[in-house]
């Protein structure tokens, strides 16, 4: 029996109301509430256009794909460009970059913040080099800073997979806006929930319509009458229903999850502030452990989860942990995929290449795990991992 899950639902009447709103209107396929929730989505997150998806995932598959329509040749992409992604992440991180034909340098991380090691990702550029994939592990955002500083003068962007770290902060600033463009997720045990649903923000007009075209089939039917792809529409909407001038995919979201996510964007900064609140007693358990050592914090983390990672000196493995936090009814996971180059399968398809070491992605996948965080008060969970660990 479950003591301590990795997550839980925080729907209640609201969502549920919501839900039956979208039944009474027997509209189901997006509409109003997804324009909605995109409006309110980047009036929340300070950005000026977002695009609903299906999930976290197709966020990251038409943000990459956007880039090969658009005409801007300092963001252009072609096949055989380098893309610099961390050697730890979801696998869709990954694989739009392969299906589009990138050439991707993989980079170690650092193993304290779990993001990319900056001064690795530095020697790892050179002039091939087009964009940096960053990605906002568990809760935690890059340090754009610096990451800016090391592209200073570069033909270089930056784009960012926040899809775990919803919420997190640096100087006010939310993470998922400091690159070109910046993917959310909103599945079952992300920040918010929608059912399925993802997002993608960004503050390029022409982008945005790029978006727009080929979240759905690759039709001019969702563009605004003057826009980047076609210039202007026609007054015709028999003919424009059915005009195709991308290729693109059909990832629309549902109506239902724009409606949830109406609701729950309303909650997200009390989810965010309890999951700091439940961050900070993890924290004071833990940061001084023997034997373990948890992530350190860039700006505000928005807390995804609670990693663990056993020092050198730990007494005991890996599996001796997931067994002992099993038998005590306490979920846990590896740290995302763990290091993406073991999964040597699947890598046969990529174009792909790998600076220096990756010594900490490889210990991280050897010697950590993570327990959730909560939008609800854990401090009873928190307090149980911590009577099994802390002798």
């Amino acid at each position: 029996m479950k003591k301590y899950a990795l997550a839980s639902s925080t729907w209640d009447h609201h969502e549920y109301d919501a839900i039956q709103r979208v039944i009474k209107s027997d509209m189901f396929t997006m509409g109003k509430e997804v324009a909605q929730y995109e409006k309110d989505f980047a009036a929340f997150f300070g950005a000026k256009h977002a695009v609903m998806v299906s999930s976290g995932s197709t966020a990251n598959l038409l943000m990459i794909a956007s880039l090969f329509f658009t005409k801007n040749p300092s963001l252009k992409l072609k096949r055989g460009d380098e893309i610099i992604v961390p050697a730890v992440s979801w696998s869709t991180t990954y694989f739009p970059l392969q299906q589009y034909g990138l050439k991707v340098k993989f980079v170690d991380i650092d193993l304290d913040t779990l993001n990319l090691d900056l001064v690795k990702l530095e020697t790892a550029i050179t002039k091939d080099t087009r964009a940096i994939l960053a990605v906002n592990l568990l809760g935690n955002a890059n340090d754009y800073a610096q990451m800016n500083e090391i592209i200073a003068g570069k033909n270089i962007f930056i784009l960012e997979d926040n899809c775990e770290s919803m919420g997190a902060t640096i100087d006010g600033k939310q993470a998922g806006t400091f690159g070109i463009m910046g993917t959310f997720s909103s599945f079952f045990s992300h920040h918010i929930a929608t059912m399925e649903g993802g997002c993608i923000v960004t503050d390029n007009e022409e982008l945005y319509h790029i978006l727009l075209c080929i979240r759905a089939h690759g039709w001019t039917r969702n563009l605004p009458k003057f826009n980047h792809v076609t210039g202007e529409k026609s007054d015709d909407p028999f003919e424009e229903s059915f005009k195709f001038v991308l290729p693109g995919y059909n990832v629309r979201p549902l109506e239902m999850s724009g409606a949830i996510g109406i609701e729950q964007l309303k909650k997200l900064p009390a989810f965010i502030e309890t999951r700091r609140k439940n961050a900070l007693l993890f924290k004071s358990l833990f940061e001084n452990h023997p034997y373990i050592s948890i992530q350190k914090e860039i700006g505000n983390s928005s807390w995804f989860g609670f990693s663990l990672i056993l020092k050198e000196n730990s007494p005991y493995n890996r599996s001796d942990l997931v067994k002992l936090l099993t038998e005590n009814g306490i979920e846990c996971r590896p740290i995302v995929t763990g290091n993406f180059l073991k999964n040597s399968t699947v890598l046969k398809f990529f174009d792909y290449e790998i600076s220096g070491e990756i010594s900490a992605a490889s210990y991280l996948d050897e010697h950590g795990l993570f327990v959730g965080n909560h939008q609800n008060d854990i401090e009873k969970e928190i307090r149980l991992l911590a009577s099994l660990l802390i002798n």
